[in-house]
This record gives structure tokens, C-alpha cells and sequence, in this order.
């Protein structure tokens, strides 16, 4: 067994990353340090893999939830997750797992130094187009406390909201955005002619981001489709 150390924190996802290079293994396996995650529940896990399955997930049931604001905001991620690919993503935030070693390397570039690593590897999986399953487990109470508040982090929530979209497919993002700027556009220009008789400016600002958002949403898809890419 051997035991990696770094002579400062780097953060979780790095941890995760210097972890995943070292191993010689086909199967990588990934426990929360926290006291939740059994051993036990390895071997399942392995089992399910082996059925054609590039990545199986444990998933925590709501009662299994850090606190309520926790379960909330899992919940939100899972059902935004679940929008974005299709698939029905059962616990989008688990650190519970294992998953084949040459597929988790493809996306180490990708994975962030400190939070939400199992959001990002999950996300670049589903894009891929690898196989990924959920199995229910029982996770034990943690030791010690979180430092994560998810409802608290305004500006962290947002941005895994954004990072989830734009992992998978940036236009189911732009394009809800640029409709909404259009029918903004297009109801206040409505408005107008029908009381002013005339094509005002904030009409036209309102088509002008309309038009933008889509463009970028269309720029952003290349990028994500780019970042994906296979190399042989």
C-alpha cells in the first residue's frame, strides 16, 4: 500500500487527480476520508462494473443527506444533471465510486483542483458517451463537519449550475436564454407599436442579446465538442 502526501494543500480534486496517476490498477475506487463510505460496499460496486459498466456510482438516499440544505441542493443538481443528458442522474455529488483507470485519465485535465470533481468526471463520462450506472448504498454518519454549505455559497452554487451545462451541451443552456431575451424583445416591441407607433431602442437591445447568446451558445458547443475529443 502506498500512501501519497503533498507538502501543502493543493485541494480535493487535486488529491483526486496525484491519486489517479500514481495507481497501477484497471479500477480505480474513490471513498470519501469522512467516515460515511463503507468497504463493504466495495465489492457491489466492482460487480456492477463488471455487467459493461465504465463508472458505477454509489447513491445516498435523501435520509443519507448531510442536513436538509444539503439534500436540496444535490437534488437540484441531480434533476439539472438529469435535463442536461437524458439519463436519470441518481446522486450527481457521491465521492463513492469506481470506475475503469484508462477512461477517469482521458478527463484528469479537466477535473478542478479543489471542489465538485465528481460533478466534472461524471458530466465528461455521460459526454463520452461511457457507461455510467447508479447503485443505492447506506452511507454511515460523518465525522467531523463539512465544510461545505451549499445554499450559503451563492456564487459556488451558481457556478456548478453553470459547469454542468456547460460540460455536456452549452446550447441547452444558451438556447432557453436567447429565446427568453427574444420574447422579451419581441413582446416589448409589441407593446410599443401598439401604444407609441414606433421600433424603440431597448426593443432593439433586447434582439441585439438575443442574437448574441445564441452565437455564443453556438461557439461554446465547438469548444465543448473540441474538448472532447478522442486522441488515439
Amino acid at each position: 500500500m502506498q500512501c501519497l502526501s503533498s507538502p501543502y494543500s493543493m485541494g480535493n480534486g487535486a488529491a483526486i487527480k496525484r491519486g489517479a496517476r500514481a495507481a497501477s490498477g484497471e479500477i480505480l475506487i474513490f471513498m470519501d476520508a469522512d467516515g460515511q463510505h463503507s468497504p463493504d460496499n466495495i465489492q457491489p460496486l466492482l460487480d456492477r462494473l463488471s455487467e459493461g459498466y465504465d463508472m458505477v456510482i454509489g447513491s445516498r438516499s435523501w435520509s443519507d443527506q448531510a442536513g436538509v440544505g444539503r439534500g436540496m441542493a444535490n437534488t437540484l443538481y441531480n434533476r439539472i444533471a438529469t435535463l442536461m443528458t437524458g439519463f436519470k442522474v441518481m446522486d450527481l455529488t457521491s465521492g463513492f465510486r469506481a470506475v475503469r483507470a484508462g477512461k477517469f485519465r482521458e478527463f484528469l485535465y479537466l477535473l478542478p483542483n479543489g471542489f465538485s470533481y465528481p460533478t466534472t468526471i461524471t458530466m465528461a463520462f455521460f459526454r463520452s458517451a461511457y457507461p455510467v450506472n447508479y447503485m443505492p448504498i447506506e452511507v454511515s454518519s460523518r465525522i467531523g463537519r463539512s465544510h461545505i454549505r451549499p445554499l450559503r455559497d451563492g456564487v459556488r452554487f451558481l457556478l456548478i449550475i453553470f459547469k454542468i451545462a456547460t460540460l455536456y451541451s452549452p446550447l441547452k443552456l444558451f438556447v432557453p436564454a436567447s429565446a427568453l431575451f427574444f420574447v422579451l424583445g419581441l413582446g416589448h416591441y409589441i407593446y410599443t407599436y401598439s401604444m407609441l407607433h414606433r421600433f424603440t431602442n431597448m426593443s432593439v437591445l433586447l434582439f441585439s442579446a438575443a442574437v448574441i447568446i445564441f452565437l455564443i451558445g453556438l461557439i461554446s458547443e465547438q469548444i465543448t465538442a473540441l474538448t472532447y475529443r478522442r486522441h488515439d
